[in-house]
């Protein structure tokens, strides 16, 4: 019974998840809509979507704080709200400021409360240390779905009905996840008291180890990377797709494919994180990147080229995060994983802002998205190598010392 009632908390914060994602993962498609309907330029509102990654990735850290104290159903339900006023109010701004208080501060401070570091860290603190790999991976996979899910459904609401329409209904949707909440409300309990000792120490002594430790930092240099890549391509890919000539249902069929195949990457990492070391699973992750970008490079550019590479990617797409947070979980337990896997993520999304901006410069300065494409296959390399020197033991030594 405990069992079936731990997992229906991950089936819950899956669905949240899938919610939150799926609206920060479409916001490429009003790009353009945006622009017509402002006037901005796209620079400027790729400026508002960076500083929307910045923000999501800024309040993981101060959330997962709040969260690991008093329980993340407070920070989900407000989240909730905030995420559907700020999706309400870009329908009525025009202005770059305007729009980057709705856009980039709003709605991307709304996401954050219901994301990774939230939801992952409270379902940690209720399940043993050799299930949380796959446990993650359920719950990443959830946002992964719900990118399948509301890419191409906003890009149908939008040729239906417009821009407005669409990103009203995303503000309704966000509303769903405060209910969810009410499963979560409880601040939770520990799954295992074998590491009291470490339970017991403080937040800023256990923050001090952190940033102290080489490997702690090699996961940030890696997810940087990760965001970079991920707020380029889900912001650009819309208008990389204009430039090859092709209609914009190819931008929100690659977006779904990438939520699609991320499903089953999320769902393979979180389980091979009990059988293989993590950091081998990101080295390969980040090393199939550079693949996947220079082959697309190369290739003519098709709808087929387009969705193949979707699918290439996609598999890694967000399956970055069950290892990454397995990884901090097995360096400094579970007691304040919200906290430092939200820091973490603040790297991601320092990555991600100037993934998201830069696209917009590029293509401003000169026309397209290749030198863009380049720094991204380098980073990924970059990546790759830089997740080898953390201190991980095999999973045989982690069971032998359990």
């Amino acid at each position: 019974m405990k069992n079936q009632k731990t997992w229906s908390l991950v089936l819950v914060a899956s669905v949240i998840l899938m919610v939150t994602m799926g609206a920060r993962q479409s916001m490429g498609l009003f790009l353009s809509p945006l622009n017509t309907h402002t006037g901005l330029g796209i620079a400027n509102i790729s400026f508002a979507m960076a500083v929307a990654q910045l923000v999501w990735g800024a309040v993981q850290p101060v959330f997962g704080a709040v969260a690991d104290r008093w329980g993340p159903g407070r920070v989900i339900v407000l989240g909730a709200f905030m995420l559907a006023a700020g999706s309400a109010l870009t329908t009525q701004v025009t202005s770059q400021w305007g729009l980057i208080f709705a856009v980039g501060l709003l709605s991307a401070a709304g996401a954050g409360a219901g994301s990774f570091s939230i939801l992952i860290g409270a379902t940690a603190q209720r399940i043993p240390a050799e299930r949380r790999s796959f446990a993650g991976g359920v719950i990443n996979a959830g946002g992964s779905l719900g990118q399948f899910i509301f890419a191409p459904l906003n890009q149908a609401v939008m040729s239906a009905y417009g821009w407005m329409s669409a990103m009203w209904m995303m503000a309704v949707v966000a509303l769903t996840t405060a209910p969810m909440a009410w499963w979560l409300r409880k601040t939770p309990v520990p799954a295992t008291t074998a590491a009291s000792s470490v339970d017991a120490i403080t937040l800023r002594q256990q923050l001090g180890i952190a940033f102290r430790d080489k490997s702690y930092w090699c996961l940030h240099a890696g997810f940087f990377t990760c965001g970079f890549h991920i707020a380029f391509l889900v912001t650009h890919m819309p208008g990389e797709v204009d430039l090859c000539g092709l209609s914009p249902g190819v931008a929100s069929t690659s977006l779904a494919i990438i939520g699609l195949s991320n499903v089953f990457g999320s769902l393979f990492a979180g389980a091979m994180g009990s059988r293989v070391r993590m950091k081998m699973i990101l080295f390969w992750m980040y090393a199939s990147r550079v693949v996947a970008i220079v082959l697309y490079m190369a290739a003519p550019k098709e709808p087929w080229t387009f969705y193949v590479f979707a699918a290439a990617l996609g598999v890694t797409w967000l399956a970055t995060v069950p290892p990454t947070a397995g990884l901090t979980g097995k360096l400094f337990g579970a007691r304040y994983l919200g906290t430092l896997f939200g820091l973490t993520l603040l790297s991601h999304q320092i990555g991600g802002f100037l993934g998201a901006w830069l696209g917009g410069v590029a293509v401003v300065q000169t026309g397209s998205y290749e030198w863009m494409w380049w720094a991204d296959a380098a980073l990924a390399l970059a990546a790759a190598f830089v997740n080898l020197p953390i201190r991980e033991a095999k999973p045989a030594e982690r069971l032998a010392t359990a």
